[in-house]
């Protein structure tokens, strides 16, 4: 090969498997090996599943050798976020409440990837309760750290599953965003990551849902090529998930020249430091000279009402998982207030926060009336100290894309003058996953960002 298999896309590990350039054993030797080297630094899993790994990779090569492959994830070494079930490991969701969970079934899209035959590496470290603060950092598992400065933050809770990537620990993870926690932690760590619309990929069999329907699972990688590789493995409907229904695989379709984009690089008051707007504005430029019509303009939604009822939802839905559980001193800091805080809150306050939610999915939907896709920076801060909250701007532009529903994309775009990465988020209205994956294909034909790697 032309270079380390570990670096190796999974479009790329399938096409070596099926002309016998490689094994599927052979890419997990070099990645189990990149994990020997990266995941002391990084502190990228909570459980590590090496011996499973191993059984896969030997029965994907069999299938292999007798061409009886399974699918397009035939011998794909993955990750998998912590808040997500996989059959036979542990599921602690970033908590010492959980550390002896082992998941009995695996999560709807965790089967359908095992299903084509893919080979699970482990479950990545995620925030407690996937309610961190831009960080992951938790009393059960430690800090996990930027594979490109080890001093800063992963981003948010799927931090663990996209140092993964980013560092050449398995080309593709599965994580959740509930807010933010797939397109902020892309953005950070130089990867492509899809939020897709609520329903696109169906969930059963996974862990209470405190998040209302605003978390979703979504595919986190290097390549948009990967990226639809997965979207294509895990969406289409369910009949246990009543919200899939309706939904048709997909796939990518003709960028049509003069898209009307909406480019917003900043909502409000919240600040936006330097470098996100000078990229972001430098990625606006670029997606201008790729025919796309892009227009500056504000807010296209009503901030107020997002900010004054967004954070009951996760403060109620903490306060109801735990209701019955002896949690006091076993948690975080951060979370007793928001127990507090849901635990105050009364029905009359949580259907407001619904309501606010769909009034700012008509908002949005009006304002698609006049553009085709709004564009934002992915994140207001730059990764910050690995252990510390982030400052509250930080992430300023994904929890709305969650309350509306709609998918949402954070592309790479130019790092900062120090090199840490940043990306640009694109909105479409609901159900146009395939087309954001479109217009992420055309901008990173014209500018490339796979082979960017931290130095790590």
């Amino acid at each position: 090969m032309s270079k380390e298999i570990w670096k190796l896309s999974a479009t790329a590990l399938a096409q070596a498997y099926r002309t016998s350039a490689l094994r599927p054993t052979d890419a997990l030797d070099s990645i189990v090996e990149r994990i020997a080297t990266v995941d002391p630094k990084l502190n990228v899993f909570a459980t590590l599943d090496l011996e499973g790994a191993r059984e896969a990779a030997k029965e994907s090569d069999n299938r292999f050798a007798t061409r009886n492959e399974l699918g397009a994830f035939d011998g794909i070494p993955i990750s998998v976020k912590d808040n997500i079930n996989v059959e036979g490991l542990r599921c602690a969701w970033g908590s010492n409440l959980y550390l002896d969970q082992i998941s009995v079934a695996d999560e709807l899209p965790v089967a359908r990837l095992r299903k084509q035959g893919a080979v699970i590496l482990g479950k990545t470290n995620v925030s407690e309760f996937t309610l961190g603060r831009g960080t992951v950092h938790t009393h059960a598992f430690g800090t996990t750290r930027n594979p490109w400065n080890p001093a800063l933050t992963t981003g948010a809770s799927t931090g663990g599953g996209a140092a993964a990537v980013a560092s050449g620990v398995g080309p593709i993870t599965l994580g959740t965003d509930g807010g933010g926690s797939i397109r902020r932690p892309s953005s950070y760590q130089g990867l492509v990551g899809l939020k897709p619309s609520t329903g696109r990929v169906p969930r059963t069999d996974g862990l209470p849902v405190i998040l209302h329907d605003f978390e979703i699972i979504g595919p986190m990688a290097r390549t948009v090529d990967d990226l639809a590789m997965t979207l294509s493995a895990i969406e289409g409907s369910d009949p246990r998930d009543r919200l899939s229904f309706g939904f048709l695989p997909g796939t990518f379709e003709t960028v049509k020249k003069g898209l009307r984009i909406l480019y917003v690089p900043q909502f409000g008051d919240w600040a936006v430091e330097a470098p996100i707007e000078k990229s972001c504005a430098a990625a606006a430029e670029k997606m201008q000279g790729l025919g796309f019509s892009v227009e500056q303009g504000e807010t296209p939604f009503d901030l107020e009402l997002f900010e004054r009822h967004w954070p009951l939802v996760g403060g109620a839905g903490l306060a109801w998982l735990l209701r019955d559980t002896d949690w006091l001193g076993r948690i975080g800091d951060a979370y007793p207030p928001m127990i507090e805080k849901g635990r105050s809150a009364g029905a009359i306050d949580y259907v407001a926060a619904l309501d606010g939610a769909r009034q700012i999915y008509a908002q949005l939907v009006k304002k698609f009336e006049d553009y085709d896709i709004i564009m934002t920076p992915s994140a207001g801060a730059m990764p910050w100290a690995a252990e510390q909250p982030g400052p509250a701007y930080h992430r300023a532009f994904t929890g709305f894309v969650n309350a509306a529903g709609l998918p949402a994309i954070s592309i790479p775009s130019d790092p900062s003058d120090d090199g840490m990465p940043i990306g640009f988020q694109l909105i479409a209205p609901f159900g146009n996953d395939w087309q954001l994956l479109s217009i992420a294909r055309v901008y990173e034909e014209a500018h490339p960002w796979a082979d960017r790697w931290p130095s790590i």
